[in-house]
């Protein structure tokens, strides 16, 4: 049977230019009016064809594809203000209903295929003088293929002209490749390719590498090694054998996986681990040693920070979307601005890392803070969270009191603390609606409102730390008081997106390692990430310096035996709301085991209640519906259209 699809070859985004070499320097993305196919045999289209496919990410990541990665997992659910993006992506019960309109993987679907065929253009004119740049396309075509097929099962290796071929006019036909076919025609030998390859320093700041080749390819062969052995019999499509063409087993690709994330790890070229995990989350330190590929974005260049025009440099109060604009931590900040003191004085929208514009779509589920993040000395809960609001009255206005009155009537400066979300429940805590506008905790002894894990809300939840970021209109880029603006509050975020950190090469080999029955290779490899998170130079909660090292506490506190649900926490403590969680429950078949169930209090004021939520994911959730879209533009019969389709949708 044919199956169908429109394939465009470009997008409407010129195709961008590289105008530097230097290893220390960023892409420099320079907008080409038109170009033919014709310009990729020369150097310059070369390099040209190949920034382009950097510029493509922030197609992906900054906006409303976090909703399909994090919404329905065990770190995120619909917060108060949630629409159907989110509510629809969480499969609670009675609440939403996944449809191919409402996925939300539609942000990957078109920018990737055009992506894919634009590396096939490239890499028919590859030449061994430019073998190194064109790794690049190698790497990026199978990047996109690694995550379509996570998402959808098998994709369409032919575009229109043949397999792997580059498509010169828009196409409406092509098949879709099995599972298998995709990653080993194509996932595999591409990303071999780019280990390689590339180089080991990268051509400019940010460039793959050999050592984001390693990691893709050590990812690729877990995730092909998890969907051969198929634990929970989940259903794929298209309908095949799950057996490897090659005749390899599942645990020769868990073996390949740890043999060359192993590999990645000893041979890391300029990267490594940040000393700190609040040095890898600060805003200052953005492109550092620990990130091998990022979705970029910049305070110096309308153009690459993704915006629309120059006078639109930066997307103010724009919605999240295909602009390219960085507004994915918007979705996981709580309206911090309705917190009110106890004499009446409000907390103002800042732009500062921590805050920023709240959007209040996405909240953390309870179990975050019971059982992921419940250890006190563990800094990755620190440096992920905005854990404390501080009283932001006499930025930027004219209140310039010293004190204002809090909590127990007591008084709180100019900065100081005014709410905490505390790590465990406070005896003699009251909650009152009286209590300010929010019906906080009041604490015995407390000058600041307190909200512990039992009452944290749809409404009312700590906010991202790490994710967030700042504009060049404020006059503080850190973490670092005082500051005497409020900048730009609604401003998109100009840092980097991350896509990839060096640090995951350690979770891979250890699942890996769970998966081959090295339990004491796996426990060593999740203690080099847990002493880094027991070290300690700066509390976010507390908004000072601090030097602690509790290395030796975490390190102990893991468990003798490392199971599949430890690696899947110590990986949620590590990305968490990063965009990773969907497809790690997906690949391990833990989506129900891990959240199918989950706990949270209401959406209203006063809503102080845990309540328990279910969750109804069927075995063809496990596949995303190819969007609507582009099954309308599909030239067969409907009953064909239903063919090309995943099941269940």
């Amino acid at each position: 049977m044919k199956q169908n699809h429109k394939i465009t070859l470009f997008s409407a985004v010129a195709i961008a230019s590289l105008t530097i070499c230097s290893c220390s320097d960023v892409l420099d993305e320079t907008p080409r009016a038109t170009f033919t196919v014709d310009y990729f045999t020369t150097s310059e289209g070369m390099v040209g064809g190949v920034t382009q496919m950097y510029t493509h990410l922030r197609q992906i990541y900054g906006g409303y594809y976090l909703a399909a990665c994090e919404n329905g997992t065990d770190e995120f659910t619909y917060a108060q203000s949630g629409d159907n993006n989110n509510k629809d992506n969480d499969f609670s019960s009675g609440i939403g209903n996944i449809t191919s309109s409402t996925a939300r993987t539609d942000a990957i679907w078109s920018p990737m295929l055009v992506n894919i065929n634009t590396a096939n253009s490239l890499l028919q004119y590859r030449t061994e003088d430019n073998a190194s740049v064109s790794a690049e396309a190698n790497f990026f075509r199978a990047y996109d293929y690694f995550i379509l097929v996570q998402h959808f099962g098998g994709v369409p290796l032919d575009l229109g002209s043949g397999e792997l071929k580059p498509n010169a006019e828009p196409s409406r036909s092509s098949v879709r490749n099995t599972v298998p076919e995709v990653y080993t025609r194509c996932i595999f030998p591409d990303l071999i390719t780019a280990v390689n390859d590339l180089p080991e320093t990268p051509r400019v700041s940010g460039a793959a590498t050999k050592t984001a080749a390693r990691l893709f390819l050590a990812k690729a062969y877990l995730t092909y090694a998890w969907w051969l052995e198929n634990p929970k019999n989940i259903p794929t499509y298209p309908l095949c054998d799950r057996v490897d063409p090659d005749g390899k087993s599942a645990n020769d690709y868990f073996q390949m996986a740890y043999d060359i994330a192993k590999e990645a790890i000893e041979n890391p070229g300029p990267f490594g681990l940040q000393e700190t995990f609040y040095n890898m989350c600060i805003a200052t330190n953005e492109r550092n040693s620990e990130m091998l590929l990022w979705a970029d974005h910049t305070a110096t260049s309308w153009y690459a920070n993704g915006s629309t025009s120059e006078s639109n440099a930066n997307n103010y109060g724009n919605d999240p979307g295909g602009d390219g604009s960085n507004n994915s931590w918007w979705f996981e900040n709580w309206n911090y601005t309705e917190l009110t003191m106890a004499d009446g004085t409000g907390t103002q929208r800042i732009d500062r890392q921590g805050y920023g514009r709240p959007w209040i779509r996405m909240a953390p589920t309870y179990n975050v803070w019971s059982e992921t993040f419940a250890d006190e000395k563990d800094s990755r809960r620190d440096a992920t969270f905005q854990t404390t609001i501080h009283a932001n009255w006499h930025i930027g206005g004219s209140d310039n009191a010293k004190t204002h009155k809090n909590a127990n009537d007591m008084d709180v400066e100019q900065d100081g603390i005014i709410l905490t979300f505390v790590p465990k429940a406070i005896e003699g805590t009251v909650y009152d609606k009286s209590n300010g506008k929010l019906g906080l905790g009041v604490a015995p002894g407390r000058a600041d409102y307190i909200v512990d894990p039992e009452h944290i809300s749809r409404k009312i939840y700590p906010g991202p730390f790490k994710m967030s970021g700042f504009s060049q209109e404020s006059d503080d880029v850190s973490h670092t008081r005082p500051i005497s603006t409020l900048g730009a509050p609604n401003a998109n975020n100009v840092r980097p997106y991350y896509v990839a950190k060096f640090s995951e090469l350690y979770l891979v080999a250890a699942e890996a390692a769970v998966k081959l029955g090295k339990n004491t290779e796996a426990r060593d490899l999740v203690n080099v990430l847990r002493a880094r998170a027991g070290k300690w130079n700066y509390s976010v909660a507390e908004d000072k310096a601090i030097e602690a090292d509790y290395s030796a506490d975490l390190v102990a506190a893991t468990p003798a035996t490392i199971d599949m649900k430890y690696i899947m926490q110590e990986r949620s403590r590590e990305f968490f709301g990063e965009g990773y969680r969907r497809l790690d429950l997906i690949r391990t078949q833990m989506w129900e085991e891990l959240a199918g169930s989950y706990k949270i209090c209401g959406s209203n004021v006063g809503d102080w209640t845990l309540e328990e939520f279910q969750r109804e994911i069927k075995p063809e959730y496990y596949l995303s519906p190819i969007p609507q879209s582009q099954i309308d533009g599909l030239e067969m019969s409907a009953e064909e259209k239903a063919a090309y389709q995943n099941p269940g949708y």
